[in-house]
Order: structure tokens, then C-alpha cells, then sequence
């Protein structure tokens, strides 16, 4: 091994290029021109004087002589164009010059390119005569290289701005070196793991197959080669005599094999100092570097740490464009999902939903097991053919079974997955099915049912999918208990609401009573309108349509209080204004925490008339007022005062008899309907209220005709629009006597 001056054996050279070393590096590869000088005499050219440079210029050694014709002293000049402008400068006796004189000076193998620059001068004696030539020359070979290296170099950063493909860059580059290199060179480079531990084949076009196969994968560490110290000190590493070093005890037979003896590596070092890979001149006898030798060695591998980088910055920008892109994929597919799966508010249908959105997105088969009333129940099943679905149904597996990985997922609430058939009985085999996911559907951490995904063919569940199932699957059972919440409270209201109006409406002598109800909104609340009908001990009927101010709980307590205190006050009391003071005594004596909004409320008695019809009094407390119809004339309102209940203590509240003949109504109904808005927002209103009731209602009418003209009305001016306030009406009609 050769040490480079100033250094030990074994010592690496500093790798590092900072602007200082970046400009000593250009210096050694341009180089320094040297001027030559030579006086030649006779027409053989004989060397009488030359100056050191020009016999450096031509090989030194043995050539350092004078006395001595050219062509004896360089025979590798005979026959070539300086020696044919040489002798036409002495027999003419004028002055030649050339430029960029291309010549392969010394014997092989050690035989080096050279390029002049000269000036070919005649000599005259004292008679005028040409006695020799003198010879002035510039050898340009450093400058004519590196002319080339600069124009190779440039190439190179062009293809890594073009972000061409690191391995032809790598190519490249090799190959330039091996041209470039005034003798034989094989240059390789090896790149390194992401972990930066081993180095991997780069580029090596000159190296046989065997050799690049052998070192492929070898370790960074100290004493591993030439390329692998370098790796492991970050330093470049000469090895000039690989026979003897012990660098290559575990590679010298590999290194002869290929015809290697000599091998200078340099580290290829990321801007952050992170190893990027090696750069390495392998040479076919024992040979130290040169200064121009190290600072080819520390350009190019510069210029692999550029396209490395460029190389690793792209890759992972097509890597986090990749990410993103799946990361959009999944958050498409878990919105799509959940959409689906809040887009009922049944939560078997929600289930049969799960089933469907898995397949094929996340498996090839997917089912959906609950548990109720302790066993366990398939909800859901999604299949790519019918007679497969089918199948899948068809299997049920049981609660309690310690083979079976539905009842272990239900027991432990964890997921659970497998390259494999689930364990205990089913139809693994005709499903084809190679391995599962069963995830757990959790409330408040508890398990109520599984979601199981099964593979078939080459389809494996990874790490992605497991996380894109488990969150599929946490959204899934939050959709269904939102839509069991739901449907329980809808179930609840809708059962709170029935306690609150009449179950049936009953019949009534001499009279026929209809009804109609439509709560607002998705009937999660209790609506505050009301209506009764109920019978009085003098054989009369009571009859009352109101609503509270407001919904939910607290409405349902006040219609409560008003249809109670009403049933409860009604037998007792003379007449229907007495009954009414009595419900807004009840409403202002109500606790603060039950309410205090107000209430508006039709209430009356109604008794059949031996002739025929019914007579009616009749007390109005701030609502709608009432409307006749006899199916002749126009419909009419029954005017009549009175302030709203639950305000003041003493409201004024007169009673109003009326006498419907047979086939006449009195129409009851709350603000909801006249308010109704359609998709302009205009409200329906009493007068279309009233001509729709006059188109469609005629003579010998029932309750019910009443009704249905009503809400056909409503409906066509709505088109369907969600309604904002409760709908209620009330119909009695007198009948004929039988």
C-alpha cells in the first residue's frame, strides 16, 4: 500500500469537498501549462539543449540525454506530423506552428496521450544558412482533458436535472471516468441500504458479472474492502497494492480472479453527511494516486452524491404523492361509506349497508353477525355471486364456541386476523376462502356484533386494510346505535304523543267526528297541538282543539294539565267558559319548572236536537277561529273573542251557541296548517284554506270528506316540503236524524 504524502498507511483521505477543497480540485484537474523548450541541430535533429520540461514532456528516465536525434531519443515520433513540419522547418527555413498536436507517448503498456501546442523556429548561421530548428511548445493534455471532463460533467448534470433514470446516470458517469482516465481505470459504484449497514451494485459496466455478484450486499464496516471502510469511516480509503492489504484478506482471491490490484474508494455523502454509497477506481497493477487522481475521485463522487439525492428526493415525492393519493382514496371510500350508512336510520339496513360497502373495496366476502337475546344472529351478508351470499347466510356461528372467531371477538372485543380459514365449522372450502378479518362493533367498549371480512385467491388482509376496516367499522357502529337511539326515541314519542291524543274517535249521537294529525319535523319531538272528545254526565259531548306554545316534554305536560283538568272539571262545572277558567286557573297555578308558556284552545259542549242537528256552545281562547261549512254557500268564520290561557288570571272569554243542521261541520284546526309554506316559502293561509274547502266540499259531505280535502290541499301547495309546525284539525258534522 501506497501512502499518499502526508499521510500514514491506512489513513484515509478526507472525503469532504468545501469550497476550498472544490477549488484545489479544479486546479488539479486543469493542471498547470508547462512550456517546453528544445534546440535541434542538422537534418537529423539532433538534441543539443532542452530545458527539464521537455524531457518530463516526453518520459524522463533514460530520455534525459542530449546529443541525440529526436527520433532516436522519442521512436514514437517516427512517421508522425510534428516530425514531417519539423524537417519542412528546416529545409524552408520558415517558422511552423501547430496547435492541439495529438501524440501516445512511451511504449505499452505504459503509453500516454499527449496534447502540444508549438512553434517550430529555423536556426541561421552567420552565411544565412538554416543550421537546426528551435523548438518552443505549451504540452495542453491536463487542459485538453479537462476541456473534456468539463463537457462529460456538463452532460451529467443535465441528465440529473432531467431526472433521467439513476442507473443510466450512474452508467454514465462510470464510463466517462474510464474514458477520460489518461491510463486503464474500471470505476464502480455501490449504493447504499436505506439503513445505510451494506452496500448494494450500482454501476460497473468494466467489472466482470462475478465480481459484481460477489460484492453485492457487503457489509459497511471496518477491514471490508477498500469501498467498505470507506463506507464505514466516511472517509476515502486507497488501497494501492491489493496483494498485500489487509483490507482484502476476505477479497483477494475474488480481486485476482477478476484481475483487480489496486482499488481507490471514496464515500458518496449526502448534504446532511448520511452515507449515500461508494465511488471506487479499480486499476489492473499496483498504482498510487496522483493529486489529479483524488480530485476526479472527490468530483464524480460529488456529482453521484447530486444525482443519489435527486434520485431519493423524487422517489420519495412520487412516494408521498402515492401516500396522498391512497390517503384520498380512503378518506373517498370511508365517506362514500359512512354516507351510505347514515343514510337510513334503520339499523338493520345500516348493517346490510357495512356488508355491502366492504365488498370488493376491503375483501372478497363480508358478513355482519349481532347478538340478541343471547344468540347470535347474521344480519348481513355481500358476496360477488348470489349462490355465494347465499352460502355465507347460511352459516351461523355460535355465541359460546371457543373455535369460532366471531364468538372470540365478541367476547374480547379486539380484531382478530388470519392467513387461514377461520377455525370451527363452516363453508370455508366451497367459499374458497384462505384467510379472515373479524373486527368488533363496539358500544361504550362492549361488543354487540362482529363485521367479518374473508379472503379468497391471492387476496391478503395488510396493515392498511386491517386500519381502513377498523375504522370502517368503529363508524359503522356509531350509525347504528345513533339509528337505534333514534328509532327508540321515535317509538318514545310517538308513544308519549298517543297517550296525549285520542286512541280512537268515538262515536257520537247525531254527529260525526274526524281527525287528523301531523307532527313537524322527523317525530322526535312531542308536538304541542291537541285535540278531545269526551262525554258529559247530561248526555252531551265535550269537545277541545288547542296548542302550547313550544315541544317536547314540557308541551307534553301542559296538554297534559289542560285535557286532564278539563275531563276532571267538566262534569262539575255549568257550561264551557267555566270549564276554561278553570284550565288557565290550572295553567297559572303550575310550577315554574313545568313550564309558562301560553296556551290557545277551542273548547265546547256539543247536544243533539231531537229534530235533527246539534247545538253547540262553544268558547275560543286566542286560536284560529273556527269555519262552518254546509257544502251550499261559502265557508264561514265563527267570530268570536277571547284572550289566550296561562297569561293573565281573569281572561275574557265569552260563549257562543251555534246549531249545525244535518250535513253541516264546524271545522276546528290549529295555526300549522294555515302556516304551511311551500318551496317559495308562502304560506298557505286561511283564504286558500277556505276556496279549497269550497271547491271541494259540497252538500251531504261527511267528517271525513272534511279531512281529506283539508290535507290534499296542504300537501299539493307544500309539494312534499317538510312541515315546521304541527298540523292538527278537528271535524263535527251533524248527521240526519234516523
Amino acid at each position: 500500500m501506497t501512502v499518499v504524502p502526508g499521510q500514514h498507511p491506512h489513513r484515509p483521505v478526507e472525503s469532504g469537498t468545501g469550497p476550498a477543497e472544490a477549488e484545489l480540485d479544479i486546479r488539479s484537474l486543469f493542471g498547470q501549462s508547462t512550456a517546453v523548450f528544445a534546440s535541434l541541430a542538422g537534418p537529423a535533429h539532433l538534441v543539443e539543449a532542452a530545458n527539464p520540461a521537455f524531457f518530463t514532456a516526453i518520459g524522463g528516465g533514460d530520455r534525459v540525454r542530449t546529443g541525440v536525434p529526436l527520433a532516436d531519443l522519442v521512436p514514437e515520433l517516427a512517421g508522425h506530423e510534428l516530425m514531417t513540419l519539423l524537417d519542412a522547418a528546416y529545409r524552408t527555413g520558415r517558422t511552423h506552428t501547430g496547435r492541439d498536436a495529438r501524440v501516445l507517448l512511451g511504449t505499452p503498456p505504459a503509453v500516454r496521450e499527449a496534447f502540444f501546442d508549438f512553434t517550430y523556429e529555423p536556426r541561421f548561421d552567420g552565411g544565412g544558412n538554416v543550421t537546426g530548428v528551435r523548438v518552443i511548445g505549451v504540452e495542453t493534455t491536463q487542459v485538453k482533458h479537462a476541456q473534456r471532463l468539463t463537457a462529460e460533467h456538463r452532460a451529467l448534470l443535465e441528465q440529473i436535472a432531467r431526472q433521467a433514470p439513476l442507473d443510466q446516470v450512474l452508467d454514465g458517469m462510470v464510463r466517462v471516468i474510464e474514458e477520460l482516465a489518461p491510463y486503464e481505470i474500471l470505476a464502480s459504484v455501490l449504493l447504499a441500504d436505506s439503513d445505510g449497514r451494506h452496500l448494494r451494485h450500482g454501476a460497473a459496466p468494466s467489472l466482470p458479472s462475478f465480481y459484481n455478484q460477489a460484492i453485492d450486499g457487503i457489509a459497511a464496516g471496518e477491514g471490508v474492502g477498500s469501498c467498505g471502510t470507506a463506507a464505514h469511516r466516511r472517509q476515502m480509503v486507497i488501497v494501492d497494492d491489493i496483494a498485500t492489504d489487509p483490507f482484502w484478506d476476505d477479497f483477494r482471491e475474488l480481486a485476482d480472479r477478476a484481475g483487480l490490484a489496486a482499488c481507490w474508494s471514496t464515500p458518496i455523502l449526502a448534504r446532511d453527511g448520511s452515507l449515500l454509497g461508494t465511488f471506487a477506481m479499480y486499476h489492473r497493477v499496483p498504482r498510487t494516486p496522483q493529486e489529479s487522481d483524488l480530485a476526479l475521485s472527490r468530483v464524480f463522487a460529488d456529482t453521484a452524491a447530486l444525482a443519489v439525492e435527486r434520485h431519493q428526493a423524487e422517489r420519495a415525492r412520487l412516494a408521498a404523492e402515492a401516500k396522498e393519493a391512497a390517503a384520498r382514496k380512503d378518506l373517498a371510500f370511508l365517506l362514500r361509506a359512512s354516507t351510505a350508512l347514515s343514510s337510513d336510520l334503520d339499523h338493520t339496513q345500516t348493517l346490510r349497508r357495512l356488508a355491502t360497502a366492504c365488498v370488493p373495496a376491503l375483501a372478497p366476502l363480508s358478513a355482519v353477525d349481532i347478538v340478541e337475546a343471547g344468540r347470535v344472529r347474521r344480519v348481513a351478508t355481500a358476496a360477488p355471486t348470489r349462490d355465494e351470499e347465499t352460502l355465507l347466510a347460511s352459516h351461523i356461528p355460535l355465541y359460546d364456541a371457543d373455535d369460532d372467531a366471531v364468538a372470540r371477538v365478541l367476547a374480547s372485543g379486539l380484531s382478530e386476523v388470519a392467513r387461514r380459514t377461520p377455525t370451527g365449522p363452516g363453508p370455508w372450502h366451497d367459499l374458497g376462502v384462505t384467510g379472515y378479518l373479524c373486527l368488533p362493533l363496539l358500544d361504550r367498549g362492549r361488543a354487540f356484533g362482529t363485521l367479518t371480512l374473508l379472503s379468497t385467491g391471492e387476496h391478503v388482509f395488510d396493515g392498511h386494510a386491517v386500519a381502513l376496516a377498523e375504522e370502517l367499522a368503529r363508524r359503522a357502529a356509531l350509525a347504528v346505535l345513533n339509528a337505534r337511539q333514534y328509532t327508540q326515541r321515535v317509538a318514545l314519542a310517538r308513544d308519549l304523543q298517543a297517550g296525549l291524543l285520542l286512541p280512537r274517535v268515538p262515536e257520537l249521537p247525531g254527529a260525526e267526528a274526524a281527525v287528523h294529525y301531523h307532527p313537524a319535523g322527523e317525530g322526535l319531538d312531542i308536538g304541542g297541538d291537541f285535540y278531545d272528545v269526551f262525554p258529559l254526565r247530561d248526555g252531551g259531548w265535550a269537545f277541545m282543539l288547542g296548542d302550547v306554545c313550544g315541544r317536547g316534554a314540557i308541551a307534553a305536560t301542559t296538554t297534559a294539565l289542560v285535557r286532564h283538568t278539563a275531563r276532571a272539571v267538566a262534569p262539575l262545572l255549568p257550561g264551557p267558559e267555566a270549564v276554561v277558567h278553570a284550565v288557565n286557573q290550572a295553567l297559572l297555578d303550575r310550577p315554574q319548572d313545568h313550564g309558562t308558556g301560553f296556551v290557545t284552545l277551542v273548547y265546547g259542549h256539543l247536544t243533539p236536537v231531537d229534530s235533527g242537528g246539534l247545538d253547540i256552545d262553544l268558547v275560543r281562547a286566542g286560536h284560529t277561529l273556527p269555519l262552518l261549512i254546509d257544502g251550499a254557500g261559502p265557508v264561514r268564520p265563527v267570530e268570536l273573542d277571547g284572550a289566550l290561557l296561562g297569561i293573565a288570571a281573569d281572561p275574557h272569554l265569552p260563549t257562543r251557541r251555534l246549531r249545525l243542521a244535518p250535513s253541516e261541520s264546524l271545522l276546528l284546526y290549529t295555526d300549522g296548517i294555515i302556516e304551511a309554506r311551500d318551496g317559495g316559502r308562502d304560506q298557505f293561509g286561511e283564504e286558500r284554506l277556505a276556496a279549497a274547502l269550497d271547491a271541494g266540499i259540497g252538500t251531504g259531505h261527511t267528517a271525513r270528506d272534511v279531512i281529506d280535502v283539508l290535507t290534499e290541499a296542504v300537501r299539493e301547495f307544500t309539494l312534499g316540503t317538510e312541515v315546521d309546525d304541527d298540523q292538527a284539525a278537528l271535524v263535527l258534522t251533524a248527521t240526519p236524524t234516523a
